[in-house]
């Protein structure tokens, strides 16, 4: 029996080690980070910044695992089915809020089947540009135009994406109807406004600024909250008299699945600010005219909720339908 019992506690004494020895700190292999886009575009870009500065502070390895398709569902899915352990990580963009609102159904809440770590980063603001042909020099004259009948049109990198519910929240606002004209990218978006096959467009400004300075399409006006460090002469959409603009931006986001321990959260966003204290870190999000956040998981939660609120009653307003 005292042998018995012997052979019982150092049983219980090595499973008690053995624990001890694989309880880890976080992170003890590498980190898979999912964007769901193809490479080269800016979430993937945030991403790739943000991982080779946590790799370069931590020795840990992160490492970005692009997974394209359905407007970043099927990236997200991969995250919201993955274990809540801090290993699958998704970092997306706006496109996150806008999708419960022109998917019918979606495989996931982006609400509760996800944990909110931190915005990463955000650009708070769209230029309202036009080509040079068009005969209105700010918001009030351009309004003024539509109003005529004129058949005002704008342009937008597609269905669905925060730039074409830009446009249609500008026609919320004002109280009139433009042509929307959408185009497959960013790029044929641009060569038809100043080529003067539409009227106008609203545009992020890292891939609009250099355009207005070399005057090859005129700047209406800004819709952040406040006037743009880099086209301080052109004012806001507020200031001429179009109010709730400031409202609708997009951002790059970090997410984890579902009940990801709070610690893991934690470890995660305080990595995140650390990168983003760095001044390269810092010049590059800038360079794509992105602002560096890093706020709580609390406020990003929050966040998400209001803006997929918001999105959902600007869609519903436009009578624009679910696929």
């Amino acid at each position: 029996m005292i042998v018995l019992r012997g052979i019982f506690v150092g049983l219980v004494l090595s499973l008690s080690l053995a624990g001890g020895a694989g309880a880890q700190p976080y992170p003890s292999r590498p980190v898979r980070v999912i964007v769901p886009f193809a490479p080269g575009g800016s979430p993937d870009i945030v991403a790739r910044i943000i991982t080779q500065q946590l790799g370069m502070q931590t020795g840990k390895t992160f490492v970005v695992d692009n997974r394209a398709g359905a407007d970043g569902v099927i990236g997200a899915q991969v995250v919201a089915d993955a274990a809540p352990d801090g290993y699958t990580l998704l970092v997306t963009s706006s496109s996150f809020v806008v999708n419960p609102s022109f998917h019918r159904t979606l495989p996931f809440d982006v609400n509760t089947s996800f944990e909110a770590v931190t915005n990463i980063c955000a650009v708070d603001g769209f230029i309202l540009a036009g080509n040079l042909e068009v005969p209105a020099r700010t918001v009030p004259e351009l309004i003024a135009l539509a109003k005529t009948g004129k058949g005002i049109s704008y342009a937008s990198p597609g269905v669905g994406n925060v730039l074409h519910l830009a446009g249609e929240l500008f026609q919320q606002r004002i109280g009139t109807k433009l042509l929307h004209v959408p185009y497959k990218g960013g790029g044929p978006v641009m060569t038809a406004l100043i080529g003067g096959e539409v009227e106008t467009a609203f545009l992020l400004p890292h891939t609009s600024v250099s355009y207005i300075t070399e005057n090859k399409i005129r700047a209406f006006g800004y819709t952040g909250a406040k006037r743009a460090a880099f086209l301080p002469d052109v004012p806001t959409l507020a200031e001429q008299g179009v109010d709730g603009m400031e409202t609708l931006g997009t951002w790059a986001g970090l997410f984890a699945p579902a009940n990801t321990p709070a610690e893991v959260k934690d470890w995660l966003r305080g990595e995140i600010v650390k990168a983003l204290a760095q001044p390269a870190v810092r010049a590059r999000l800038t360079e794509l005219g992105y602002i560096p956040l890093g706020n709580s998981p609390a406020e990003f939660k929050a966040y998400v909720a209001d803006q997929v609120t918001r999105i959902r009653a600007i869609v519903d307003g436009a009578g624009i339908k679910p696929n």
